[in-house]
């Protein structure tokens, strides 16, 4: 059976700018690929009222998977909302179990924002207690027992929250299917308004296209590239598991054979 990859993110368009490319390149190798946002997108606006925002951004995130033939699960809560807290984290694991994933992609640990680090957090914990059948879920759901590998993507602009770059363990050229990832972004049209005014984004499919080809840099081989990192292995997955090594292996280039300036 093809592997199952889940990919989350706190906002709608945060798996397109950071994940995009890599799943297009999934899709291609027959994975089953699932889709979620924590956040519902209502804060993302300096037009509309809460609810029409939320209901926008749902359109666009459901349009950007189903470009794929991504399965989407609905966002949980509203934006500024996502908190490492039990009932989130319950919500959480029932849709980890719903999935059962064998490759959960997530953000980085550190990033600029908030809502970013927590999704991350609560995903990653969700996978931990995957198989804990103590371990109430909200709906409940039983546990599930396979094995999850968990990466973590680059963080929106290649910074941490103190503006240093993060480097990954290893790329995932994208140059293939650069325009596939820009396809799926410009789902994303309600964004290029709110990018603008909030964040001084001139374009956000520009914008995209500047930091995956900053990633690609780093590596001295490819035009766009994204970059992952290893979740501690324990608990989880054998140390040794890499499927998505495994599974894109012509586009995969460890940090150690870049040769761009990180490199150096």
């Amino acid at each position: 059976m093809a592997p199952t990859v889940f990919a989350v993110a706190a906002h709608a368009d945060d798996i397109e700018f950071g994940m995009g490319g890599t799943l297009a390149h999934l899709a291609a190798a027959g994975c089953a690929l699932h889709y979620m946002t924590i956040a519902n997108g209502s804060c993302g606006t300096a037009e509309h009222d809460a609810t029409t925002i939320a209901e926008l951004r749902l359109q666009e995130a459901s349009q950007a998977a189903a470009t794929l033939g991504a399965t989407y699960h609905p966002p949980l809560v509203p934006d500024i909302e996502i908190f490492y807290e039990k009932s989130l984290l319950a919500r959480m694991g029932a849709t980890m179990r719903a999935v059962a994933p064998d490759i959960l992609l997530v953000q980085s640990p550190q990033d600029y924002m908030e809502d970013h680090m927590n999704a991350c957090r609560l995903a990653v914990s969700a996978a931990f207690c995957r198989g804990m059948r103590n371990f109430p879920t909200d709906p409940p759901r039983d546990p599930v027992a396979n094995p999850v590998t968990v990466y973590h993507a680059q963080p929106h602009g290649n910074r941490d929250p103190l503006n240093r770059p993060v480097y990954p363990d290893f790329y995932i050229d994208i140059t293939g299917v650069i325009d596939t990832k820009e396809h799926m972004l410009a789902c994303h049209k309600s964004q290029k308004e709110w990018l603008d005014v909030s964040q001084g984004f001139d374009s956000y499919l520009h914008t995209m296209r500047q930091i995956s080809a900053e990633v690609g840099s780093w590596t001295g081989k490819f035009p766009y590239a994204e970059g992952w990192r290893h979740h501690n292995p324990l608990g989880l997955c054998p140390t040794d598991a890499d499927p998505l090594g495994r599974l894109l292996h012509e586009h995969r280039l460890p940090a150690t054979a870049a040769t761009g300036l990180h490199a150096l």
